[in-house]
């Protein structure tokens, strides 16, 4: 590759990894949080092809064939662990590698779930308004309107024993708690290896006192948490997600809170991504609801940043990146794109 070979980054990107990539590579740096745009990817390939940039990094663009059909793209690098807006099966056949960042925001995500589960337990959104709002007029008010519950003692159930589902269960037993997890993919010996037990996806809808959902965005995970499921739950117990929107069917779950089936949900993602005006959760009170901002933080930037400026600078000097989603992409001739 040449010395000066052009790279396009539209991620958000720790500024020292921009200018490290920048001592090697002639960078245009364009994060889609300061232009607040995301590229047609047809648009975006054209461009690719024009400029004839050899490295493009995304994060919430896409990239399709068009992309990799571009003579000068030699690796692409996408700031996020799932691939599904991108292209790989093109990109293999093309002979290009795809860097991604397996775990990039599982700290960050962990963190939120413990959050709201805090959130839901002491009822703080609820409290925080009746405080600010001007109802708090007496000292004996508080303590009845939100006697709460503590975490520790409880039974956290995480279903999908992920990255981040990993990282949520070493926080809540830190706190005293009992993780529990259903995962069709993780073999008991590592279960027990991470300090959690394995149970059948009913039986851990029937015993949690905390149920959080980490699955990914797949055909099989769409609404697995059905309301055949969410009547499982105890009347006591807690839903939260943070994984993929559709795994959960909301109209069920809006029915078990209107009906104190259960007692309370928090979410931060949801079905086509922003929650709809007329959507039912709106109007109750049992729920926390944030926008999508599990992995929002500064150090999930400098994560994904050093993540793929490291693998970018070991392809550049004729390495193998250390995280290739297709490494079977380095064994074919790389195909100029026409």
């Amino acid at each position: 590759m040449a010395k000066r070979a052009k790279a396009l980054i539209l991620a958000p990107f720790a500024q020292r990894w921009v200018d490290r990539l920048g001592e090697q590579l002639n960078v245009t740096y364009e994060p889609w949080i300061e232009s607040r745009r995301l590229h047609d990817p047809k648009v975006l390939a054209a461009r690719i092809r024009q400029e004839r940039f050899a490295v493009v990094i995304v994060e919430a663009d896409f990239l399709f064939a068009e992309a990799f059909a571009a003579p000068s793209l030699r690796v692409a690098g996408v700031c996020r662990n799932a691939l599904n807006q991108v292209d790989l099966k093109a990109a293999t056949e093309r002979g290009i590698p795809v860097i991604h960042t397996p775990a990039r925001n599982a700290v960050a995500v962990a963190e939120l779930v413990l959050g709201l589960m805090l959130s839901l337990a002491r009822r703080m959104p609820a409290a925080h308004a009746w405080t600010k709002g001007g109802q708090w007029t007496n000292p004996i008010d508080s303590y009845i309107e939100f006697r709460g519950r503590e975490l520790a003692g409880s039974t956290v159930g995480i279903v999908g024993l992920g990255h981040i589902g990993v990282e949520v269960a070493q926080r809540v037993r830190a706190l005293g708690a009992r993780p529990v997890a259903y995962d069709p993919y993780v073999s008991p010996l590592k279960a027990r290896a991470l300090g959690v037990r394995l149970l059948s996806l009913p039986a851990l809808m029937r015993r949690a006192d905390f149920i959080t959902l980490h699955l990914p965005a797949t055909k099989a995970t769409e609404r697995l948490i059905d309301g055949a499921m969410i009547a499982l739950m105890k009347p006591d117990a807690y839903l939260l997600n943070t994984g993929a929107g559709a795994a959960l069917d909301h109209d069920a779950l809006a029915e078990a809170l209107r009906a104190g089936r259960i007692a309370g949900a928090a979410l931060d993602v949801f079905p086509g991504h922003i929650l709809p005006l007329d959507s039912p959760l709106r109007g109750l009170d049992n729920i926390v609801l944030t926008p999508h901002i599990g992995g929002a933080t500064g150090e999930t930037v400098e994560r994904h940043s050093r993540m793929i400026a490291e693998d970018v600078e070991r392809f550049l000097r004729g390495d193998e990146p250390r995280r290739l989603a297709n490494p079977e992409a380095l064994d074919r001739p790389r195909r100029r794109g026409r």
